[in-house]
């Protein structure tokens, strides 16, 4: 089993060989970040695992980048690895925890106006990270990855929907909302 990190920097090697650093450049253009838990830092770490479970190696030739030590290339096990992970993560409904649902669920604990603050800040970062995915959305990009800028812009536009309609009366924690 491939973690989120592992599958994202496996991808990225599938689709052609790549070094570190173009690696960091790619996952940052694409937005990526926002979704994995993969700074720079842990792109190297990642790439020192799959290549010890056989899924890369390092490829031969000249060095890709003057920074770039190593430049590595998936193995065929890496390949199917990535696509039995990958068909797996589309097909899969797995659970998420965002932090705003254990907000909600003690929003009671919270007076009144400083919930409807930070609603407000909540609804201003919504919309701050959706016109800069629209902005990174207007790039000419492969049609999987226009895939996924459209889902989280859809995303976002159902959380600024879903937040419109708690501010608008159905606060949590208000008595006339649960009546």
């Amino acid at each position: 089993m491939l973690t989120d990190a592992e599958l994202t920097v496996l991808g990225l090697v599938v689709e052609r060989p790549r070094h570190g650093y173009e690696l960091d450049e790619v996952i940052a253009e694409r937005g990526m970040r926002d979704w994995t838990a993969l700074g720079f830092s842990s792109i190297y770490y990642v790439l020192g695992k799959l290549r010890d479970r056989g899924l890369v190696a390092e490829a031969a030739g000249e060095r890709a980048h003057a920074k770039a030590k190593k430049t590595y290339t998936a193995t065929d096990a890496g390949r199917r690895a990535c696509a039995a992970a990958a068909e797996a993560a589309i097909a899969e409904l797995r659970p998420v925890h965002p932090p705003v649902l254990i907000g909600l669920a003690n929003s009671p604990a919270i007076p009144p106006e400083r919930l409807e603050a930070a609603l407000a800040r909540r609804v201003e970062a919504v919309e701050e990270r959706l016109a800069e995915v629209r902005r990174a959305a207007e790039a000419d990009a492969p049609p999987f990855v226009r895939a996924i800028f459209d889902y989280s812009i859809k995303q976002l536009e159902a959380e600024a929907e879903w937040l419109e309609g708690l501010r608008a009366g159905h606060r949590p924690g208000d008595p006339a909302a649960a009546g």
